[in-house]
């Protein structure tokens, strides 16, 4: 095979992605290549003449090839930036998104020290774990009914915990939980967590002065009209909101209530279409100053209420 430079190793895959109407083919052709060769943007536009080695050149063949198929990015790479923070994901979590940090952003603004947080659907912890790292002395519980999403969590609190040791010389104290939303809270099988973790962060299992929660919320009949990347790449149980999109809405404010304290808030992430629904059913379970927050492309994606 022709010996390629990096730059011209990059405008073939470029062409490869282009070819298979990849969105961002630019973009992934150039991250792909970064990650092959353990490089940074700034190697294209300096070091654009810098050979490529055999060994780099086939795995980047194959990751495009793998791309071309329209397996996502991240699913390639294993790793997704969240939050300022490197996340593991695989095909058993959902990929961080950064309409979800909107979420997390609006959370902080009410997140004080020593505060217990539950996070229902947790996924990939990259709620979770983006509130506990940018705080202090905070106690999480993520719950998830899939074994395989919490084992990704698990990596994912194991590596975000050391960057808190190494950077403030404290650990974070969470704890996993496998089961069917709150009846893990009773009843759930500990994952992921170090046993001296789990001690702190056991409360009994609320109160909690905050629950945070981005559960599937997409419509059944919307699902096969998603991209590819989405609908046949990454977990259905983290998609279907069953018919209506409203479905764990209804099943989480159902308890919610008794795991929160009084004054204590819980935060949704939703559909852009889905806003003013859920603010009407936080409102008839109870909760005050129930807000709809918008994300930066002006669509809704965020509802928070008070538990009086």
């Amino acid at each position: 095979m022709e010996k390629r430079s990096y730059e011209q190793t990059y405008r073939w895959g470029t062409e490869r992605l282009r070819e298979a109407e990849i969105a961002e083919a630019e973009l992934d052709a150039r991250l792909l290549l970064e990650y092959v060769c353990g490089t940074d943007r700034n190697t294209l536009l300096v070091h654009g003449d810098r050979e490529v080695t055999a060994e780099e050149n086939e795995s980047y063949v194959n990751l495009i090839s793998e791309r071309r198929k329209r397996i996502p990015l991240q699913h390639l790479t294993g790793k997704q930036e969240f939050m300022g923070l490197e996340f593991y994901v695989n095909q058993d979590v959902l990929i961080p998104r950064q309409d979800t940090e909107i979420l997390v952003e609006e959370a902080m603004r009410s997140l004080h020290d020593g505060m217990r947080i539950l996070d229902m659907c947790t996924g990939s912890g990259c709620i979770l774990l983006s509130l506990l790292y940018y705080s202090n002395d905070c106690t999480g519980i993520g719950v998830d009914i899939s074994e395989k999403a919490l084992a990704a969590a698990g990596r994912n609190a194991e590596k975000i915990n050391e960057k808190k040791k190494a950077e403030a010389g404290k650990e974070l104290r969470f704890l996993f939980l496998q089961g069917d939303l709150f009846e893990a809270l009773e009843c759930g099988k500990e994952n992921g967590a170090e046993e001296e973790n789990a001690e702190e962060a056991r409360t009994g299992y609320g109160p909690f002065e905050m629950i945070v929660s981005n559960p599937p919320y997409i419509r059944r009949d919307v699902i096969d009209t998603l991209m590819p990347e989405v609908k046949d790449h990454e977990p259905l149980s983290a998609l279907d909101g069953k018919e209506d999109g409203l479905y764990f809405y209804r099943e989480i404010l159902k308890q919610a209530g008794e795991y929160l304290t009084r004054g204590g808030e819980l935060f949704f992430e939703i559909g852009y279409d889905q806003g003013q629904a859920v603010k009407k059913m936080m409102e008839a379970a109870g909760y005050r100053e129930v807000e709809v927050i918008q994300d930066y492309a002006g669509l809704d994606r965020v509802v928070r209420g008070t538990r009086i």
